[in-house]
Parts: structure tokens; sequence; C-alpha cells
């Protein structure tokens, strides 16, 4: 964690801008139910909640400051929890008195919703005191309890708030009292990981060693006793979450121990979550068992079941992972959360081995599926991110219902907007990884940083991604000798290096270029290739082949209906066709935009449905392609990633 690290970058401070000025706020007036907001279902699923959010209700419900019932999901606190989150880095870097205020009282408010014993969940306290901790397979009150935890953390470090330190406190004490391998102690885990996240956070704090046991036994206990789940619902009580009963133990990574799982199984927030924390217990206790089956996981995910844009779940059902290659376009889920948990996952790989892939694969997430989940205007949401949409489809086709065509504003399941603006709001924590020998440049992104208490700092001055040249500067007024890691991205064909006016033949096995760096000032100059880039998939995935995906930098680019025209099936890309970059200033906030020479392929309208011999041709047509993170923002729109490409 490094929360010195100011963000003075252009692309990326009108992203935090949006979500302190309107995303924040939009979500405070969704959460009191006090805007008229349209709310969709993430799919056609009668049995979503969708007329409202009640979320801050709910806790008033439960500390008897009003009448009434719950309403939502068994996880809706948890949108309070990731707003309370996002504030927190909001405030660390722009400190607002009004809005530290409003935090403060719904600080205050969970204070008083949480019970005698520390136990905090308002669908339990209000609507069935007595089913707590019995039907953990799907009750998620432990992933609540990870997000009040991780929340409590943040707030209390931008804000000193001893309140919220001590309600936090409170709850982890309570499990650590609850679960555990002790007689008389629930020896379970929660069907959601994230508690693992929260405890760890917690001990990273306060130091507290309760607090990392706690963590570590929830996550080596996790596949000891796979049929855990299915005996607390045999026991009886009403089902929260109709169908989890019926879903494989992956699905919820309880099938093996998690030393001993090898592939991503199962839904993929929980899947990345639980690597998460798993990786950063085997990087704080130094436990390589740990390491190596976290490897086994992320290389897994990366090498045979992640999309091109960052996007991980391959299926609707279960918004899970399914087998290796198994990629398609058009029905695929890659929610936003598991994209961010991505992110999550690598930020802690970096802390186990300093390899370029980690930082690659987070800045691919991140310019990609992540920032795809929200709109330019920070008011609508992505719950699935897509590479292949058809509006009419969309509409039409049963099993394609969860694909939109545009953003809704809010959705029933709220869990990605707040994620994603707790993720931008704490992005400055991802830009650097420091570690007792060496300090990592992972993301280039304009910055100020202070490291080793403050005797070394770290300035980058980049337009990055419009260009790809960085300078570094470091200033070393303490250490006799401070080694700065530079990561080279494995999608930039050529790097050049110049360290203080120097030339530096670049190149490195792990991703990182090294600089032993003197008491002084210093400058590194880092250039990238930005030239657009063509980009195939493994023959095993079968819905690619014959077709190229195009990215510049660390972006990759799409085709939209509203500068192609309809039918982007019928469009090819020419193999041998230029590849023409300019930037737009006046299109979807500023944008680089790619074309290039193709062809349509059209027939008659007298064809038919079927038809043989020589009934079609071929008619040249520029193929305009933008970011794939703005697409959406123009209406309905076919959108395709991937293109056909042609001789």
């Amino acid at each position: 964690m490094n929360p010195g690290t100011t963000i003075n970058d252009t692309f990326f401070r009108r992203y935090r801008e949006l979500v302190r000025k309107e995303m924040i706020p939009f979500q405070w007036n969704v959460l009191n139910d006090a805007i008229d907001v349209n709310i969709e279902r993430e799919r056609n699923d009668a049995s979503i909640p969708n007329e409202k959010s009640h979320a801050i209700a709910n806790f008033r419900i439960a500390a008897g400051l009003e009448k009434g019932q719950h309403y939502g999901w068994v996880f809706q606190d948890s949108d309070v929890y990731k707003w309370l989150e996002a504030v927190a880095y909001s405030l660390q870097s722009t400190p607002d008195d009004d809005l530290k205020a409003l935090a403060d009282g719904v600080v205050d408010l969970i204070e008083e919703a949480q019970e005698d014993d520390g136990y905090l969940n308002t669908y339990f306290s209000i609507t069935e005191p007595e089913g707590k901790y019995k039907r953990l397979g799907e009750s998620h009150e432990l992933y609540c309890a990870g997000h009040f935890i991780e929340a409590a953390v943040a707030y209390h470090e931008a804000t000193n708030n001893e309140k919220v330190l001590n309600t936090a406190k409170k709850l982890a004490d309570h499990i650590c009292n609850t679960f555990g391998k002790e007689e008389g102690k629930i020896c379970g885990v929660d069907g959601h990981e994230e508690i693992e996240i929260g405890l760890m956070r917690l001990f990273h704090l306060t130091g507290e060693v309760r607090y990392l046991k706690e963590a570590e036994f929830f996550l080596r206990e996790r596949g000891q006793d796979p049929e855990f789940f299915d005996k607390q619902w045999k026991d009886g009580g009403k089902m929260l979450m109709g169908g989890l009963a019926s879903l494989p133990k992956s699905y919820f990574q309880v099938h093996l121990p998690v030393e001993k799982q090898e592939t991503a199984e199962g839904h993929a927030v929980r899947l990345v979550y639980m690597c998460t924390a798993l990786a950063d217990l085997a990087a704080t206790i130094k436990d390589e068992r740990l390491a190596d089956a976290c490897r086994r996981i992320w290389n897994n995910i990366v090498k045979r079941r992640m999309y091109i844009t960052g996007g991980i779940g391959s299926t609707v059902l279960g918004e899970s992972f399914t087998l290796d290659y198994d990629l398609p376009n058009d029905t695929m889920y890659c929610e936003t959360c598991a994209s961010i948990g991505l992110m999550f996952f690598a930020r802690q790989m970096l802390r186990i081995e300093s390899k370029g892939e980690y930082a690659d694969i987070m800045e691919k997430a991140l310019y990609n599926t992540a920032l795809s989940g929200m709109a330019l205007d920070g008011k609508h949401f992505f719950y699935v991110n897509p590479l292949e949409v058809d509006p009419k489809k969309s509409k039409l086709d049963p099993t394609k219902s969860h694909v939109k065509p545009v953003r809704p504003q809010w959705l029933g399941c709220a869990c990605c907007p707040p994620n994603l603006a707790r993720m931008i709001t704490s992005l400055d924590r991802y830009i650097y990884t420091e570690k007792e020998d060496e300090i990592l440049v992972n993301l280039f992104i304009s910055s100020d940083a202070e490291f080793k208490n403050g005797e070394v700092t770290i300035s980058q001055e980049t337009e990055y991604p419009k260009t790809g040249e960085t300078v570094i500067k470091v200033n070393n007024n303490g250490a006799d000798l401070i080694r700065i890691g530079v990561r080279l991205p494995s999608w930039s064909g050529k790097n050049r290096l110049s360290p203080d006016g120097r030339e530096y033949e670049s190149g490195s096995p792990n991703g990182y270029c090294y600089f032993d760096i003197n008491k002084g000032e210093h400058l590194i100059r880092l250039e990238m290739d930005m030239e657009p880039k063509r980009w195939y998939t493994n023959p095993k995935v079968s819905e690619n082949m014959g077709k190229v995906a195009i990215s510049r930098g660390p972006q990759v680019y799409c085709m939209e209906e509203a500068d192609n025209g309809e039918d982007l099936h019928c469009l090819y890309l020419l193999r041998d066709a230029k590849l023409s970059y300019e930037w737009k200033e006046d299109l979807l906030n500023g944008v680089g935009f790619i074309s290039a020479d193709g062809i349509r392929y059209e027939t008659d309208e007298k064809s038919g449905l079927y038809f043989y011999g020589k009934k079609a041709e071929y008619k040249k047509q520029t193929i305009k392609m933008i970011p794939y993170y703005a697409w959406a923002n123009r209406g309905k729109n076919e959108m395709r990633v991937w293109i056909n490409e042609k001789e």
C-alpha cells in the first residue's frame, strides 16, 4: 500500500473527478431511494429485486430508527460499505468537509445497527435473527462483514475516525470468537470470499495477529469439508437465493482445499477475491506453497480463460468460468467486478514476486473491462461487458438478456458501480509496489509519490495512453542506493529507455528493467511502441478463428455501428491494410481513432435464407474503431471486438 501517491494525470484525473462529483453523489441518492432511477435486472430473472435500493433504510430499520422491512438482496449492505470505501479514498486525495460529514453520519448509523456482540448484518437483524450463520453458502454474512472491514480500514486511514475502526474491530473480534477449529466454534466458511481480504487489511493496519490467523483459518478451511454448505441447507430454513444449493462445489471454490486447486473454477468474482486474500497471506507469511497455488490459478486464468479485454467469466450460468479456451464473445459474462478483482489479485501477486505479467494484466483489466463498466457521464453502469453485441438479439434472445446494448442507470444487483468507484479512487495504490529492496513502477500515470518515509520521491510525467512516452523523475535524498524497476509492457514491440540521458539496451526476463539509483536527482525516459497491433487467438478458441483484434498500447479497440453501419459481422479487415491512428479530441471526451481498409460482404435480398452459387459480392469499406472502454456511449449500437480478416 502506498497512500503517499498523488495522481495528477489528465486521463485518470477526469475519471477520479467524475467519481467524486457525479458517481458518489448519484450513488448516495440511489442508496437512499432519493431519486427516480430505472433499476434494471442483470438478466431475465423475475426474482431479482429491482424496485429500489433501500440500502440506507435497511440500516435505519436495523438500528431501530424507523419501522419497516428489509428490502433487496441479502448482500445489500455491501453497496453502502463500498460507497463508504470510495468516499474514504476520495477524501484522501481531495478533502471535502460536507462529504466527510455525510460519511461520518453513515459510520454512526452502521455503529447503531451493530448488535451488542459485534454481529452486523441488516437482513438477519431485521428479518431472521434466528438464522444467523446457518446458511453460509448463500447468506453473504461474512462477505458483507469483509466489505465493511475494508471500508473501515480505508476510512480510518483517510480521516482517523476511531468509531469506524472500533466498530470494525468489534465485528472482527465477534467473527474470531465465532469461527475456528476450536470446540464450540463454527468450522466453516462463507459462500462468497471477502472476509479474508478484510481481515488481512485489518491486520496490516493494526498489527493484531488474531486477524491474520482468522484470515488464514478461512482460507485453509476452504474445501476441507466440501459438504459443509449442504449440511447447513439440509437442516432447513428458507432459501435466501434460490438455486445456489444445486450448483457444483466448484462454484464456491470448496471442491478442493486451496493448496490443491489447479484451475480457475466457479463464480469468477469469488475466485479472484479468494486469490487476492491468498496472495496477500502468502506474501505476508512467506508461504511458498500458498504462493504456488496462486501461480497455478493465475496462469490458468491468463493463459486459457481470460478475454483479450481482461474480462473473465465465460457464462451467465453462475457468472462462472467454464473450461479452457471456452471464450464466447456474445454470451459471456465478464462482470465488471471480476476484472476489478483480477486487478486486486495482480496487485498482491506483485508482492510475492516482481513479474511484469502481473502489472500487464492489471493494466489490461483497468483500461478495458473495468473502465467499460461506467459510462462517460458517471451515471450509467455495465454489470456485463460483452465483446460482441446486437441490440435486437439482446432484446429478443433470452440467452442474451444479460448482454445490454447500453448501460443501465442502476442494477438490481448493484455490486459493480460502487466497486468501480472504490477502485478508481484508490488507483494511486496500484501505480507502484514498494518492497524492502526495490520499488516497482507498474503503471504509467502522471503522479507524485513518496517512499522510504519521504527519503525517496518519484514523479511521472506522461500523456499515456495518448502517447507512449513517460518521464520518471527519482529523487534519492537519503538512501545510499535504491533499486527502481520500470515495467516494460509485453504488448510493446520495442522499448527505448534513457536513464540520465544515456541510451540503455532494454530487456528483462521478468518484465522489469532495473536501475540502481544513488543519492541525488535522476531522470529515466521510457518510450513505448504505440503502433496499432493485430492480435490473434489460439486456434482452440473456436469463436475467433479467422478473426483479428486490434489494440494500441494497453487499449483494445472495437467497431461500433455508429461508425460502420449495421451488420458488423459482414465486415472484413484486409490482412495487409494499414492501421491508421489519429487522436479525436471532440469524440467521446477525446479518444484515439483507428481506421483501415476493409470490405463488406453483401448479398441480394432475393437470395433467400440459403443459396448456392455466386450470389454475393464484396464492396470496399473503411473500417473504423474506437477504444473498447468508450463503446455504448452513443445510443444502442452493434459492437464487435473480434473482426473477420481476409486476404
